[in-house]
């Protein structure tokens, strides 16, 4: 029964819905800040004989002045 989950879920979908209970289950200043932290940036850069080529952004950084 414990890893029932498993029948339907990956484990990265797995972690992203336990993780999203639990923001939501935070008080709100908690539950903001614990957002923020969960908000990724990513990008990728191809690769060619050994070399990289240019870094493309897939999810730009959001800037802010406290950060």
């Amino acid at each position: 029964m414990a890893s029932f989950w498993r029948a339907h879920f990956t484990f990265n979908k797995y972690s992203q819905i336990a993780a999203q209970a639990l923001r939501n289950s935070l008080k709100e200043s908690e539950r903001v800040a614990a957002e923020r932290r969960g908000l990724t940036a990513l990008k990728y850069q191809k690769w060619e004989n050994g070399k990289g080529g240019e870094q493309t952004w897939v999810n730009r950084p959001e800037t802010s002045a406290g950060h």
